[in-house]
């Protein structure tokens, strides 16, 4: 028996704005850091060295060694770049796919060994991926945790499956349902059918939560608050995380706030990162108009203005015929941007608006000879759903089945980085 089998897998699930570490068989995930790297580069542009200053040479090549060394990921990243010009941040993964390979290397050897402190060759490795990710790319996934980190197995699972697994609607997990996944950089709408994802019904929008900071970030820009600028973007992601929450009425929720300002508006106070000085600012209308934009993305942009209810209703809609009853039974939330106070309310109110309308419509046409049955419509909200993938992925890699479906080195060194393009499904991990 593989040693490194009787051993807790490591599971991560890396996001665009996030990422989520720790070990199989956890309820929640030991750390969740800012998925960010800063490198350090001050040697970048340095002259090439005169070949006849040989000990100059050697200097400036041990200093550019020690500067490829030199880097921080997460909080510390951040603050970094804010305290010293020599580093920059690099944001490895963009609209939910990994855009600069480089920095994730750099930024899972920071997880393995500075974080979760463990050695990646006593443990398997469980890795997620967005629903729309290109077969090559989990071939370089591959090649980084084979050859750089020498793991002992691998298996690359679909985020939606994941957070389906992680949203229990009775004491049985339902492997068929709608996985509206709404991170930071992306929203995905994913229709699986019992552990399998349909993948010609994925539905994908340009609004994730980093929208939502942007915007209010401008409403908070146009009304003349005194926020410096170059600390603008982090206050309006710290005021969507505390204070946002989602309206039933847009109009009545403005008639509230002009009634009671006092109840409804909040102060916000920081110091300014260069000269420490205190500073105030109120929050109001963005409050409730930050999550808005899922619901009525006009006010956002004119790019895209197809609110998120219509667009699961055409996934569900664009999936067979035979299984819309349950998509509609079982949509689950996914991502720390569904986490706004009652937004799986205000979800499960507009679809079920859309739903009904449709079999009204068809009613009529009937002229009474068929009645349509009603359609149960259900959106399911939990504690977890922040990190519904690395919990599904915590399930997941906690049964017997994980370390016989992963890819072995073994497999790897035979067979070569192809193997990786596939994972097998068993049903035994749900």
């Amino acid at each position: 028996m593989d040693p490194a089998a009787s051993r807790s897998a490591v599971v991560i699930d890396n996001g665009t704005g996030y990422t989520k570490m720790g070990f199989a068989g956890n309820v929640e995930p030991c750390f969740i850091v800012p998925t960010v790297v800063a490198l350090n580069n001050s040697f970048l542009n340095q002259p090439r060295p005169n070949s006849t200053k040989n000990s100059n040479w050697i200097g400036q090549h041990n200093a550019g060694v020690m500067a490829d060394l030199d880097f921080y990921i997460g909080e510390e990243a951040l603050s970094r770049s804010k305290s010293s010009s020599t580093y920059n941040l690099s944001y490895p993964i963009k609209q939910g796919k990994v855009d600069n390979w480089d920095s994730m290397e750099r930024f899972w050897q920071h997880c393995i060994f500075n974080y979760l402190r463990c050695d990646p060759e006593d443990h398997y490795f469980c890795l997620t991926e967005s629903a729309l990710t290109a077969p090559e790319s989990r071939e370089y996934t591959g090649e980084i945790l084979f050859e750089t980190f020498n793991v002992p197995g691998l298996y690359i699972a679909v985020q939606p499956v994941l957070a389906l697994a992680a949203g229990y609607t009775t004491s049985k997990c339902e492997m068929t349902g709608v996985v509206v996944d709404v991170g930071d950089g992306a929203t995905h709408v994913v229709p699986v059918a019992d552990g399998y994802v349909i993948g010609s019904s994925i539905k994908s929008i340009p609004i994730a939560g980093k929208d939502v900071t942007r915007f209010i970030q401008q409403l908070m820009r146009e009304r003349g608050e005194h926020v410096p600028p170059e600390d603008s973007f982090d206050v309006a992601r710290r005021v969507k995380e505390m204070y946002c929450y989602t309206c039933s009425d847009i109009v009545k929720e403005f008639n509230k706030h002009d009634r009671e300002p006092a109840k409804y508006i909040k102060q916000w106070r920081g110091t300014k990162p260069k000269t420490g000085a205190p500073y105030s600012c109120d929050i109001g209308y963005e409050r409730f108009l930050g999550p808005e934009v899922f619901f009525n993305p006009e006010i956002y942009t004119s790019n895209f203005t197809t609110p998120l209810p219509d667009v699961i209703d055409k996934c569900i809609q664009s999936a067979p015929i035979d299984t819309r009853r349950a998509l509609y039974k079982n949509i689950v939330l996914s991502g720390g941007s569904t986490m706004f106070k009652d937004f799986n309310r205000r979800l499960q109110r507009d679809i079920k608006k859309i739903v009904d309308a449709r079999g009204l419509t068809s009613d009529a046409r009937l002229v009474g000879e068929i009645k349509s049955q009603p359609v149960e419509v259900n959106v399911v909200s939990h504690p977890i759903q922040r990190y519904a993938v690395w919990f599904g992925g915590s399930v997941l890699a906690s049964t017997p089945e994980f370390f016989t479906a992963c890819h072995t080195k073994a497999e790897y060194e035979e067979c070569g980085a192809s193997i990786c393009r596939t994972n097998p499904v068993f049903k035994g991990m749900y």
